[in-house]
């Protein structure tokens, strides 16, 4: 993975699950790691943890509703380590539930994080992409990217936005600006936590929530996506457990 080595990667979401994996898997390849998250408490543990492995690492508290705060995550990276070069848009909430339940406010809540939380991302880090001429975006989404079930409804919606949103940037941005989609089935993460009807939760758990890919062969799907030569592009990884049928 010799095109890893010495990037400064970007995360978010890194606190759990498919961001720390993808930190600690990239960090053990050679690259610098920027780890931004809401729970610091959490990044303080996996970056030492990350150091005493001999990684390269900074973290700095991050809410991705706030696109200021992006902008400073962008910064902070850049005084870190002098250069951006790829943006892992990771973090992400699945409130299940049923559309005539209404849960308005967690459909906000998806939309600010799944959705505006990207854009945020890529409002923060296009300038600098296109001021040092390269940099590569990796948007996670999901399967719900082009599945749609009931309870997910909102969901699947925030995933799909994504999707189109990135194949629209691949199109704009030209030749030297990767952009990629990593779009996982069921893997080990925090998700079903956010999920406020218990019943609602079981369900989801006893029906989705089993074969659960590791995070870490999302990380691996990251990193297969980064190491490619600067002008290969690989727009979308789909990555399932082999036993997931939907």
């Amino acid at each position: 993975m010799l095109n890893i080595k010495d990037k400064v990667v970007l995360i978010t979401g890194a606190s759990s699950g498919i961001g720390e994996a993808t930190a600690r898997f990239l960090a053990a390849k050679g690259a610098k790691v920027v780890l931004g998250a809401r729970r610091i408490e959490n990044l303080q543990t996996i970056a030492a943890e990350i150091q005493a492995a001999g990684g390269v690492v900074c973290f700095t508290a991050l809410d991705v509703t706030q696109k200021e705060q992006l902008i400073e995550f962008l910064q902070f990276a850049q005084t870190q380590f002098g250069r951006v070069d790829v943006l892992v848009n990771n973090a992400g909430l699945m409130p299940l539930s049923l559309i005539e339940d209404l849960k308005v406010e967690e459909w906000d809540k998806m939309i600010d994080v799944n959705l505006k939380g990207v854009l945020y991302g890529i409002a923060a880090a296009l300038p600098i992409f296109q001021a040092q001429n390269s940099g590569h975006f990796v948007n996670i989404t999901s399967i719900a990217d082009r599945w749609i079930g009931p309870t997910a409804t909102i969901y699947c919606a925030t995933k799909h936005a994504v999707r189109v949103i990135s194949e629209g940037l691949r199109q704009e941005v030209g030749s030297n600006i990767r952009v990629t989609i990593i779009a996982p089935g069921a893997t080990e993460s925090e998700l079903p936590n956010t999920i406020s009807d218990p019943e609602m939760k079981k369900a989801a758990i006893e029906q989705f929530r089993i074969d659960l890919l590791p995070a870490e062969a999302i990380a691996h799907a990251i990193a297969y996506a980064v190491e490619q030569p600067a002008n290969v592009d690989v727009n979308e990884i789909v990555v399932r457990p082999s036993a997931q049928k939907y």
